[in-house]
């Protein structure tokens, strides 16, 4: 394949909800560009866009997938993408790579909840958009309806380009025709106003449209792209993607409607911070120096091989040449560039701006910015959901340890809504994901690839002890004697809460020597080593003053060990007698669902301790619920707010504060933490 002309190019993505018919409408567009000699199947499994097992024994896409056609002269490069909330991650990553979001809609359910979502993230990342309402075949399918749903969703810029007419059976072109017949909707009328939406674009074509009353196809065709792109213009298409009825006009559409490189979104390179940050355009320029950015990784599960798929932002490169990542000296050999088609591999010579490659085999992440030399500079994403649904895991066999590791790794370099860690406080390794449905893709692909099995459970929430009151010149005595050498150590410390956040310090308040200097700093080392076990649930102490006042030593017993003890037995009583209080993340939460559930999300969210902020309300029926709520009682929230929304809420959350935990929640967090401190001494 040669390299293509950057005008020449036109890079879209297909994103919606789940059922909406995205990989159905690939699959449509690559047999009737010729690509492949049969029409592939979600449901038989024959699809070359779902090729790997999860996808295929799921009935549907749990990652993006990357094809590649021609049309008219034009080289489409297209993304597939899920359409369930829970793995949306690779989907919205998928966006770095394109000038066009093509939304599907299905005509059978309307506009759902990752439709909304993900139009709005390509709206703020500055894509132009186009809309397909698919399934126009269906039973219960109510064109003007949905066209009317879509339109209190995404505004009034969108327009009709084709509608389907003969029963569903063909397309008829609104721009080409000024009258004629369809199933919905009036074409000489849609025709009029899409010819005013494009023209209102440009100041020589409005003023010929005002001064004749027509324009030509071909006087419109240099502004369609610059109203598409500035969003001035939201194409509407309808498809049949099983009967194939519509996709030739979709092909078409993305060739004159969607904006190539030239005209749409230009990404910035940004070098360096503060006072001292620089920011380039990246112009797609094939003569330019090579910019690239990483937007999805995968691994052939069959041969382990890891391709990384870039964008190529500006410069061209060729085969066997080098990449280097942003911040990075060494330099890595590309080896053959590749133009991937679901699972399938074509080698080319070169590519130049605004087409997208892949590597084989390189050490690449998802959002890094590539150079052909050493370079420094961040390319922004589109914005990602943090990652909220947590599972501590731990494998069934001890000796698969350093496996979990590995496959967690690869799950993190393929998905940007994954991560994992090891928590430093309980020792858990805790893997987090958008959802209970999305860990549990990634445990199946944990023992289908890896054959690794694992046990979860929920984390544990990160309380905090602390203190509300005052003691003073609280004593204790370590003394042990035995056949040789003995241990002893006498302390007496005033224990006081400090203020919020400020953690602990230990001041040494003593004058003379009734603890001899080295001795001193034992006794802060055991209070240290005792805060991070707890004293009355288990938890990590914080914001605590200690005063050593006073103390005895003996002239033979006394030793470091002797002084850690009691320092550690000291704080113990003195906390107890401080009025002890636990503390518990507290954290902010939005939530997004149809106004019909906003009585039984706030019902709920009050339910689980949380105090309202806010309502908002959005196009298409939505609202948005602020919500601040403590973090122990919305750890499994995706499950819970899926029930009560039946699938349709979102939501996002993060970290505000700490804040007391009230009498009653305290005494059973107590009770917990003692019975496994129990069985931990059993």
């Amino acid at each position: 394949m040669a390299a293509r002309e950057v005008g020449d190019i036109r890079n879209v993505a297909f994103v919606g909800h789940s059922g909406a018919g995205m990989t159905s409408l690939g699959e449509a567009i690559l047999h009737q560009a010729g690509v492949t000699n049969r029409l592939g199947s979600v449901d038989d499994g024959t699809s070359i866009l779902d090729n790997d097992d999860e996808s295929k024994e799921r009935k549907q896409s749990v990652d993006s997938s990357f094809y590649h056609l021609e049309h008219d002269g034009t080289l489409i490069n297209a993304f597939d993408t899920p359409g369930t909330p829970d793995y949306c991650g690779t989907a919205i990553a998928s966006l770095a790579a394109v000038e066009t979001a093509v939304v599907v809609v299905s005509a059978a359910a309307g506009v759902g909840v990752n439709t909304r979502r993900m139009f709005n993230i390509a709206g703020d990342y500055g894509l132009a958009r186009m809309i397909v309402i698919n399934r126009i075949d269906a039973d219960n399918a109510n064109l003007e309806d949905v066209l009317t749903g879509a339109r209190e969703s995404f505004g009034s810029a969108c327009h009709p380009i084709y509608l389907p007419t003969d029963g569903g059976k063909k397309m008829i072109d609104v721009l080409e025709n000024k009258e004629g017949s369809a199933d919905v909707l009036d074409v000489a009328e849609c025709h009029m106003q899409l010819i005013e939406a494009i023209v209102e674009t440009d100041d020589e074509l409005m003023e010929a449209y005002m001064e004749t009353g027509s324009v030509s196809k071909e006087q419109l065709k240099p502004a369609i792209a610059k109203a598409v792109a500035d969003g001035h213009l939201i194409p509407v298409l309808f498809t049949n993607a099983r009967g194939e009825v519509g996709i030739a006009d979709l092909l078409d559409a993305l060739v004159l409607f969607a904006p190539s490189p030239k005209d749409g979104l230009k990404r910035t390179l940004t070098v360096g911070e503060g006072d001292d940050v620089s920011e380039t355009t990246l112009e797609a320029d094939p003569s330019g120096e090579f910019v690239a950015q990483v937007v999805k990784i995968t691994s052939d599960p069959k041969s382990n091989i890891k391709y990384s798929v870039a964008r190529i932002l500006r410069g061209t490169i060729k085969g066997d040449g080098s990449v280097f990542i942003s911040g990075e000296r060494k330099g890595q050999r590309t080896g053959h560039l590749l133009k991937l088609c679901g699972d399938q591999q074509q080698e080319v010579a070169a590519a130049t701006a605004g087409d997208v490659i892949a590597f084989a085999k390189l050490d690449l992440r998802i959002g890094a910015a590539l150079f052909d030399k050493a370079g420094d500079g961040t390319i922004a994403m589109p914005k990602l959901p943090a990652p909220m649904y947590a599972l501590a895991i731990e494998p069934k066999s001890r000796g698969d340890v350093e496996k979990i590791s590995g496959a967690l790794h690869r799950f993190a370099e393929e998905d940007p809504c994954f991560n994992y860690e090891r928590d430093a406080e309980t020792n858990e390794l805790v893997m987090q994901g958008l959802g209970d449905l999305h860990l549990t893709v990634l445990r199946g692909k944990m023992k289908r690839y890896f054959k690794l099995e694992v046990d979860t459970k929920p984390p544990k929430i990160p309380y905090r002890e602390t203190i509300s009151g005052s003691t003073k010149y609280v004593e204790y005595t370590h003394k042990k004697q035995t056949g040789g050498a003995g241990q002893f150590a006498r302390v007496f410390i005033d224990m006081e809460p400090a203020e919020r956040g400020e953690g602990y310090e230990f001041i040494d308040k003593i004058f003379g020597g009734a603890i001899d200097q080295p001795f001193r700093s034992s006794v802060d080392k055991g209070i240290r080593v005792q805060m991070k076990k707890g004293v009355i649930a288990g938890y990590p102490v914080v914001d605590v003053k200690v005063k050593l006042v006073d103390g005895k030593t003996h002239p033979v017993d006394s030793k470091d060990i002797a002084f850690q003890i009691a320092g550690r037995q000291v704080f113990k009583k003195a906390f107890t007698q401080c009025k002890p209080i636990l503390l518990e993340p507290i954290v902010n939460v939005e939530v997004t669902a149809p106004t019909d559930f906003m009585g039984d999300i706030t019902r709920d969210l009050a339910g689980k301790r949380g105090q309202i902020l806010g309502q908002d309300i959005l196009p298409g029926n939505q609202v948005t619920i602020r919500a601040q709520v403590p973090l122990a009682e919305v750890a499994a929230y995706a499950s819970q707010l899926k029930s009560v929304t039946g699938g349709q809420g979102s939501y996002a959350m993060e970290f505000d504060r700490y804040d007391i935990v009230p009498p009653n929640v305290k005494q059973q967090i107590i009770a917990a933490g003692q019975k496994k401190t129990d069985e931990d001494e059993d």
